[in-house]
């Protein structure tokens, strides 16, 4: 296994929390499973060791991480179909399942890979693509939209109080090679009193890029409105997020679709025990919905 490979075999977040919402102990006659976002394939290991008949569908936009999910389902066989693709663009076809598992966001593995710029932690290119494959990076935000543009999306998708110093500070500064050097400005440009707090002043700005070069919400977005329809009635989808405006979108969703029945009425977190094997799992939140049957409408 490549290096890069070998850095997504990483703790799946919340496994026994996922198992339960998909119902996989459920007697069914669709025994297909989803999992939207594979990564180094740790979810779908679980689900396929739980019943040999279980088959699965794995998803991701990332080419490493579904190469490292591809060496780590090796044993499943033909059990497992790969798609290189993000799951707002999946088209299953024909196939229905009884369960979709998404977990959104950035991963670990991603995080720890310096030279794909998603962290400022070492010096790297400002790229944070998921997807190697597009053009867009975070280098050609930082470098060219306007300081309003800017502002505002720092704003959105950072939810950062400080966005139009940062956006100012940004387009004075620029153009931006690396992660630390925007990291540096960013820094320098608030008050002291916000330089030593518990998060790094530039956290909430790499996290707008990041979604905005992703198109994270948008994307999510599609995915909740068509996966439903993947469904067969009685299952379940299964959504991992990480930050307040996924959550958000997840929960209206949800709240709104008359196709499903939710079934978790506050969403979940991790046990102590979890975080302390996992501390990504920390700010992890899911949600659980279920395909209703006709007879529900």
């Amino acid at each position: 296994m490549s290096d890069h490979a070998s850095a997504f075999q990483h703790v799946p977040v919340m496994p026994e929390a996922v198992l339960t919402g998909l119902n996989l102990d459920k007697p069914q006659d669709a025994r297909r499973f989803l999992d939207a976002t594979v990564g180094g394939g740790g979810h779908s290991a679980l689900i396929l060791q739980r019943d040999d008949q279980i088959r699965l569908v794995a998803l991701d936009q990332d080419a490493i991480a579904l190469q490292a999910a591809r060496e780590q389902l090796a044993e499943f066989g033909d059990r497992v179909t790969f798609h290189h693709t993000n799951f707002g663009e999946f088209q299953p076809g024909e196939q229905q399942f009884a369960g979709i598992l998404a977990d959104i966001g950035v991963s670990s593995a991603q995080l720890d890979t310096p030279e794909r710029g998603f962290s400022f932690r070492q010096t790297a290119p400002l790229d944070m693509r998921m997807n190697q494959h597009q053009d867009l990076s975070a280098a050609d935000i930082v470098n060219h939209w306007d300081e309003t543009d800017l502002a505002n999306l720092i704003y959105e998708y950072g939810e950062e109080r400080l966005s139009r110093r940062i956006a100012r500070k940004i387009v004075e500064q620029r153009p931006f090679q690396t992660t630390t050097e925007l990291a540096e400005a960013i820094a320098y440009c608030v008050p002291k009193k916000y330089r030593y707090g518990r998060i790094h002043p530039a956290t909430r700005t790499f996290q707008a890029l990041r979604i905005a070069v992703n198109a994270e919400l948008d994307v999510l977005k599609t995915f909740l409105a068509k996966a439903p329809d993947w469904l067969v009635p009685g299952g379940r989808l299964v959504i991992i997020s990480f930050h307040s405006l996924e959550d958000r979108i997840v929960k209206y969703a949800f709240r709104q679709d008359d196709r499903l029945k939710i079934v978790t009425k506050k969403p979940l977190v991790a046990t102590e025990a979890e975080v302390q094997a996992n501390p990504r799992s920390r700010s992890a939140k899911l949600r659980v919905a279920e395909k209703v049957k006709p007879a529900d409408h």
